[in-house]
């Protein structure tokens, strides 16, 4: 028995072997057909516990610096163990000047960061729209309509203008030098940076830290500069060159390293302006005082100096008969020109006598005038201190800042520019920020035969049709009105094709930065290009939303949003005296909402669009409204003490991975509002602790701070303070 069991044993063990190697023979077998039919490379997934590892998400094809990535870690870990829990933080309740605390509305807004940086979506609530008296049903309709806006308008600040990147980071052709004068206890813009070399192109990029050091110390000089009180530091020229007889640039030239120092108060002090509508007729004439201007007054009787004031007589311009004249002759001749209706927005080329921008402004014309920086006379101080819209800009080889086709009219009274001379580059500029079928008004008086049949030849050549040549008896000026083509037929049937068509290529808004063309570019004609049509009449227009319009539902909520906000909070919650005032800066305006929600005040707003947030800037002026493009890591084109309220809505988290020196811009910001002037800054709160440092650095009153869930909002008022 048992060697009948021992049998069957080892009977049943050689089966199982004879059958590990069949399925052995087999596997192997499956393995070969495998790999004959397999791609050559395979893929193993394996499931990660744990991503302690990655310090930041790297796109393929690149690579990261070893040693540049250890710092940053070492930097981080070390900033976060430093951080402490911010001011605004801590207050739970708000004051305004002393007064009770004030209830807060929310706004949901999900964001993103810069491009530069890999996108991260970040659920958070928007600031609270800060109102004493609002009820619970307003604050859900406030809501709903401001969350989707910030969202949206947030998305889109995302993508970058390519057309307009001309000099990034605050460095343009021909910029000339010049040493900061702020003392910094230690690094004002301390940048945590991470190499990324991309393998294929080979090039870099910086990821930084803070817009702001949080711990930098700031102590602050005057301007050592040859315009003193009135320094402009792209326009003036401060090198070396003392010989020069001219102090100003043909073109903007801004310093490679932007000024941080304080531009100094006029030399017999500053007081408060007037106040509008009261400065129409009259302003201190210690805040504008100049040498030019004093040598000015006495050929010119539509300004005289009455003790401390510089006054301004009722219908007295540079138009013999009054402006008010001079304007109704315009229309008399052109009958199609209906100021205040189809004609609301108008660039005034010179500014030789802001009283042209007050008479329109009686007729509901929004008037632009443009000061070219010459060694003439320095009236678009004037014009500013008045209250009337100004931008300070060179024109002579490079594009001005605006947009093409949008202005309705453009007006040049006692004109001396050379239109014809470098082959007409100034009216063919002229003619691109022109609207189709919009007008072009010439005054001048004594042109010679020659000036006179170069301007026709000229004129001719690009197809514009002279509506009317009269000279006024009582003006004694020749006034000339021409109108530009509202259709290219008329293009191809000119029989020299000189100046020829620009390439299709050629953006026509393009203007940072970028040469003036001797090409004419073609009339919008596809449904998707704005001026193909006239805008309605005014004051429709201001709520009409073209075709063109790609984000009609976006610019519609951004005007709701803002309208909330300016009523419920700015003129009620924010401690300002709006009667004081009148200029009004919004640094990054998306759809004009912000200054529409202000026109009933009795204001005007300089709508800027910045060169790399998403171009704008044609809907602002189809609306009826004013704005330029500007790049906010180089001084903007104005004098000292200019605008009476900065607006800066997410304004400098936009700037992080732009500006090499953002405390400059703060120092900017200083340089261009008055003493008294009010600054509203909306933004996350590690951008609004370290700011407010600079703010109270710098002497500035901080009226109100606000935060709730990352999100605050900064109240401040500029003093009299100089170091």
């Amino acid at each position: 028995m048992a060697l009948a069991r021992f049998g069957r044993q080892v009977k049943r063990q050689r089966g199982v072997c004879v059958k590990m190697t069949a399925v052995a023979i087999l596997g192997l077998c499956f393995i070969f057909v495998w790999s004959m039919f397999s791609s050559p490379s395979t893929s193993v997934t394996v499931q990660r516990e744990s991503f302690d590892d990655i310090a930041e998400p790297v796109a393929s094809g690149t690579r990261v610096s070893k040693s540049k990535g250890n710092e940053l870690e070492k930097h981080d870990s070390n900033y976060h163990k430093k951080k402490v829990e911010t001011n605004l933080k801590k207050k739970d309740e708000k004051k305004v000047n002393g007064s009770l605390p004030l209830p807060a509305h929310e706004h949901k807004s999900g964001k993103k960061n810069e491009r530069h940086v890999p996108s991260r979506k970040k659920d958070k609530e928007d600031k609270s729209q800060l109102s004493s008296e609002e009820s619970k049903e307003n604050q859900k309709q406030e809501e709903s309509q401001g969350e989707e806006s910030e969202n949206e308008t947030e998305e889109e600040e995302e993508v970058v203008a390519d057309d307009k990147e001309e000099g990034l980071d605050g460095e343009g052709e021909e910029k000339g030098e010049m040493e900061g004068d702020a003392d910094l206890g230690e690094s004002v813009d301390q940048e945590t940076e991470e190499v990324v070399e991309n393998e294929n192109e080979g090039k870099k990029r910086k990821i930084k830290g803070p817009v702001f050091d949080p711990k930098a110390h700031y102590s602050w000089k005057l301007c050592s500069t040859k315009s003193k009180h009135n320094y402009m530091p792209c326009i003036d020229v401060e090198s070396g060159f003392t010989r020069l007889q001219s102090y100003r640039h043909r073109e903007r030239t801004c310093p490679k390293v932007p000024p941080m120092c304080l531009v100094p108060l006029p030399h017999d002090g500053y007081d408060s302006p007037v106040r509008w509508p009261e400065s129409n007729l009259k302003i201190l004439y210690k805040n504008v005082a100049h040498p030019k201007l004093a040598a000015y007054m006495k050929n010119h009787n539509w300004l005289i100096k009455s003790g401390e004031y510089l006054m301004f007589p009722q219908n007295q311009s540079e138009f013999k008969g009054g402006v008010v004249h001079y304007l109704e002759y315009i229309e008399e001749m052109v009958p199609d020109i209906e100021w205040g209706k189809n004609i609301r927005v108008v660039l005034d080329v010179g500014c030789s006598d802001s009283s042209f921008a007050a008479s329109l402004l009686d007729k509901d014309v929004l008037a632009l005038s443009l000061g070219l920086k010459d060694d003439l006379v320095d009236l678009a101080q004037v014009s500013l201190e008045r209250g009337f819209a100004t931008v300070v800009s060179p024109f002579a080889r490079r594009r001005l800042p605006f947009p093409s086709g949008v202005f309705d009219a453009i007006h040049c009274g006692h004109c001396t520019m050379p239109w014809h001379s470098h082959e007409g580059k100034l009216l063919l500029e002229i003619n691109r920020i022109l609207r189709p079928g919009g007008y072009f008004i010439l005054s001048t008086k004594h042109d010679s035969i020659e000036a006179e049949e170069a301007m026709n030849s000229l004129t001719s050549s690009i197809c514009w049709n002279i509506l009317a040549h009269k000279t006024d008896d009582v003006s004694e000026v020749g006034v000339k009105i021409y109108q530009k083509p509202e259709s290219n037929d008329i293009y191809e049937l000119r029989r020299r094709k000189n100046p020829p068509l620009c390439k299709e290529n050629e953006n026509p808004d393009a203007a940072w930065y970028v040469p003036m063309k001797t090409c004419l570019h073609t009339i919008p004609a596809a449904i998707e290009q704005h001026g193909t049509e006239w805008p309605e009449l005014w004051p429709k227009r201001l709520e009409t939303y073209p075709d063109w319009l790609t984000n009609k539902e976006k610019a519609i909520d951004d005007t709701k949003h803002w309208e909330n906000i300016v009523n419920k909070s700015y003129l009620t919650g924010m401690g300002i005296d709006w009667s004081t005032i009148r200029n009004v800066m919004d640094m990054k305006a998306i759809y004009g909402g912000f200054a529409a929600a202000l026109l009933q005040q009795k204001i005007w707003v300089m709508n800027v669009v910045p060169i790399h947030a998403p171009d704008t800037l044609p809907f602002i002026f189809e609306r009826g409204l004013v704005g330029v493009y500007h790049d906010w890591c180089e001084p903007f084109g104005t004098y000292p003490r200019s605008y009476d309220l900065l607006h800066a809505d997410h304004f400098f988290s936009r700037l992080k991975n732009r500006c090499k020196h953002p405390v400059s811009i703060v120092v900017e910001m200083d340089r261009i509002l008055r003493p008294g002037g009010w600054v509203i800054v909306r933004d996350k709160v590690e951008i609004l602790d370290p700011l407010e440092a600079i703010l109270r650095s710098l002497h500035w009153e901080i009226r109100m701070t606000y935060s709730q869930n990352k999100e605050g909002i900064i109240c401040a008022q500029k003093t009299t303070w100089r170091p």
